[in-house]
């Protein structure tokens, strides 16, 4: 178990993704089907059915299996409306960030405006479950150093936006110096930290292997042996996925580009099966909530300097 997984989720709905922002704006999001609750419970269910052992013994009791901890990127907007579901998933032991209210990329924003989305949902979710709010999630990874230095104004600990494929132009740009070994976070300025999507480099290329669309367009097999090369490498892996990946029911939004459409609905159906074998595959690692797996790493980075 010396390898860590960080299982991230942004807890977004169906029609909130940047694809649809021509066709349902913002002002029509109120008059759109939620469906995030049940893909939400779904995912929980899920986590809980999997078991990870303990110890090295075959033969265990039930509680002497390890439950699996996540990380829930939530957006405002759905915290506000379903405020009993945050605090589930909090209470079924996975950790609350966040991930913006209005679901705007950061570089879209205005400074000021950017600041308020970033203070407003971070409020929000620590008045909903009564805790600190330490991570945050930029919408589509738009992330860039001014995004940064707003996030650590507002008061968290770590950003996790950073997705370094440059195929993508909504996905933002920072620089991360060398880490000195630490697994898969960097130490941004003091008490600040950057958790970024775990990526596969081959040869001088970035390969897209966190989650999301990627995961679901690349076979199994091959993205196993993907994920296995970055634990080795780092020891630990960083993956992302959103509730509206597992809704093969979810409405068809028509009107928007071939492209947009393949990237929503590839595969979509087979996600949840891939989703419970990738997990199957990974129960001998340590399962962390981001801010345990930063705050573990510190604490035994800061006793060997001792």
């Amino acid at each position: 178990m010396n390898h860590s997984i960080l299982l991230t989720f942004d807890v977004e709905d169906w029609f909130q993704v940047e694809n649809f922002k021509q066709c349902i704006p913002f002002s029509a999001w109120p008059k759109c089907e939620l469906r995030v609750e049940k893909n939400i419970h779904r995912i929980l269910d899920l986590l809980d059915s999997i078991k990870l052992p303990s110890t090295d013994d075959s033969a265990l009791s039930p509680e002497q299996y390890r439950p699996i901890r996540a990380t829930f990127f939530v957006l405002g907007w759905i915290a506000e409306r379903l405020p009993h579901l945050v605090r589930e998933i909090q209470a079924r032991g996975h950790e609350i960030a966040s991930h913006g209210y209005e679901h705007k990329l950061c570089k879209d924003q205005p400074v000021d405006d950017l600041k308020n989305d970033l203070d407003k949902s971070k409020k929000l979710l620590e008045h909903v479950t009564g805790n600190p709010v330490y991570g945050y999630r930029a919408p589509s990874f738009s992330i860039d150093h001014a995004a940064l230095r707003i996030a650590k104004e507002c008061g968290y600990l770590y950003d996790s936006s950073f997705n370094s494929f440059r195929l993508n132009r909504r996905y933002g740009q920072i620089s991360l110096t060398n880490n000195g070994n630490n697994g898969v976070y960097h130490l941004i300025s003091n008490n600040f930290y950057e958790l970024p999507i775990s990526n596969l480099k081959i040869g001088n290329q970035i390969v897209p292997w966190g989650g999301g669309g990627y995961f679901r367009l690349i076979p199994l097999l091959l993205f196993k042996k993907g994920v296995e090369k970055i634990l080795k490498k780092h020891g630990a892996y960083l993956f992302y996925l959103h509730p509206w990946e597992i809704d093969s029911d979810q409405p068809k939004v028509e009107g928007i580009k071939i492209l947009y459409k393949f990237r929503q609905y590839i595969n979509i159906s087979k996600t949840v099966d891939k989703f419970s074998n990738l997990l199957e595959n990974l129960v001998n690692c340590r399962f962390e909530t981001c801010y345990q797996y930063l705050i573990s790493h510190e604490a035994r980075k800061n006793a060997n300097t001792l």
